[in-house]
């Protein structure tokens, strides 16, 4: 098959399984129902460190954790959670929310998407990290 004819059909069929992809709903970002699946997606990450408290961001994409070793965060990663220790970050106020910059190579940078009042009050719950 020429390279003519078998780059735009490989590139219509990348398209297509995205588009039904995202028909389908599988593009959505993974939603924390209740603090449940919050301590859930935190205990996947962390088994040995059962939270004591959680708090659920307003959207549901977010979740402050509160463990014996420290707070933590869990967030949506498109349609998967992961999570973090806040040990060692820096946190900042962003016109959106908060960005948590962490010493951390495999996730430096978390961008929390937080309604202003949360914004204000999630740092005071974090302070355990600076």
């Amino acid at each position: 098959m020429p390279l003519s004819i078998l780059l735009p059909l490989v590139a219509c069929g990348i398209i297509g399984i995205a588009v039904i992809l995202h028909l389908l709903g599988l593009s959505r970002a993974a939603r924390l129902g209740d603090a449940g699946v919050a301590e859930a997606a935190w205990l996947r990450e962390f088994p040995d460190a059962p939270p004591s408290r959680v708090i659920l961001s307003q959207d549901h994409h977010a979740a402050l954790i509160e463990t014996k070793s420290g707070p933590g965060v869990v967030w949506a990663m498109g349609a998967d959670t992961t999570a973090r220790y806040l040990g060692g970050a820096r946190i900042r106020r962003t016109a959106k929310g908060l960005r948590i910059d962490l010493p951390d190579f495999t996730a430096p940078h978390i961008r929390l998407r937080l309604d202003p009042d949360e914004a204000a009050q999630w740092p005071t719950h974090m302070k355990d990290s600076a």
